[in-house]
């Protein structure tokens, strides 16, 4: 029997619908409050407008206040953290990334520009601070990446308990492989993680009950590689020829979709799966991180302690 299919488009409009009411009772508790959101991007990159527009077009959607802050190419690694601290600074933001890859003349550190975002704002999960707290378990005190965070949603809407079962992860990225591990782990499945130096990829895939796959190579994974049952995510995105397409592509994750849906019991297909959820979740962490804000800066409202008065007779000269 066919796997049942994931649709990522389906489960994120049903995360949008409830984000959109979680916005609606913070501005309705602190009127005039809305979660804010900023997109710092540098260059012009087609494939990066393309992203930030439909994030853009996401926050509206749910009533997130998002900021589209530009610097050009021409834009120094001093000019980028400046407006990363001045973001960082800023009350009305709750949620910052940095849009990557950047786009600039001049010689960026990737991993500078990422850690220099305020960890409370780091909605993309990927500072150093983050990525530590998701490694040793403090999954409520971190924001965790958006697509590892997306395919355990997805694997949670098939209703197979994660606890117990094995579970294989195709790549070791750090924005998505490493913390899908980390977050299986932590959820308690026995996980295995595969990458360019693993022997024998295709035995140990097919011991998978849970199967997330984030490998870059179109199709890679063959339809007798999966284990009967298995449940796969497919984070690959990649164009392949097609000459029956207008422009000669078509878009194919990493996994054989047309073979491995003869072997799994529930697949995500490329497009429509992984892709909207990424997305969703980037929402979530900063509807999360406006209420973490609340929490702790309630407007109108100071912490302000007492100190205690012990009068001493007679008074001390």
């Amino acid at each position: 029997m066919p796997a049942e299919h994931l649709s990522g488009k389906h489960v994120s409009a049903q995360v949008r619908e409830r984000l959109k009411k979680d916005v609606a009772q913070m501005e309705e508790k602190v009127p005039g409050f809305r979660p804010g959101l900023a997109i710092l991007q540098v260059g012009d990159r087609e494939d990066s407008n393309l992203y930030i527009s439909m994030k853009l077009k996401a926050a509206a959607e749910i009533g997130i206040n998002a900021n589209h802050v530009r610097l050009p190419k021409t834009a120094s690694e001093d000019e980028v953290l400046s407006s990363i601290t001045s973001l960082n600074e800023d009350s009305t933001v709750h949620g910052l990334i940095v849009q990557l890859p950047l786009d600039s003349v001049h010689s960026i550190n990737t991993e500078k520009v990422t850690n220099a975002v305020s960890p409370d704002k780091d909605v993309d999960g990927l500072t150093s601070v983050n990525a530590g707290k998701l490694a040793r378990g403090d999954l409520g005190d971190c924001f965790i990446p958006c697509t590892p965070k997306g395919c355990l949603e997805l694997i949670r809407q098939t209703g197979v308990q994660i606890a117990g079962k094995r579970a294989v992860v195709l790549g070791r990225s750090k924005i998505v492989g490493a913390p899908m591990h980390d977050l299986l782990l932590w959820n308690h499945a026995t996980v295995t993680t595969c990458h360019s130096k693993t022997v024998n990829i295709a035995e140990e895939v097919n011991r998978a009950e849970i199967l997330v796959v984030g490998i870059g190579r179109a199709e890679m994974v063959k339809g007798d590689w999966i284990k009967p049952g298995a449940v796969v995510i497919d984070c690959g995105i990649n164009h392949v020829s097609d000459s029956t397409k207008p422009n000669g592509k078509r878009v194919v994750g990493d996994v054989a979709f047309q073979e491995a849906k003869e072997k799994a019991s529930y697949i995500t297909p490329v497009p429509g799966g992984v892709g909207p959820m990424t997305v969703a979740m980037l929402m979530e962490n900063t509807v999360e991180s406006a209420k973490r804000y609340l929490q702790k800066y309630t407007p109108g409202k100071w912490s302000i302690e007492c100190t205690a008065v012990n009068p001493e007779t007679p008074v001390p000269r």
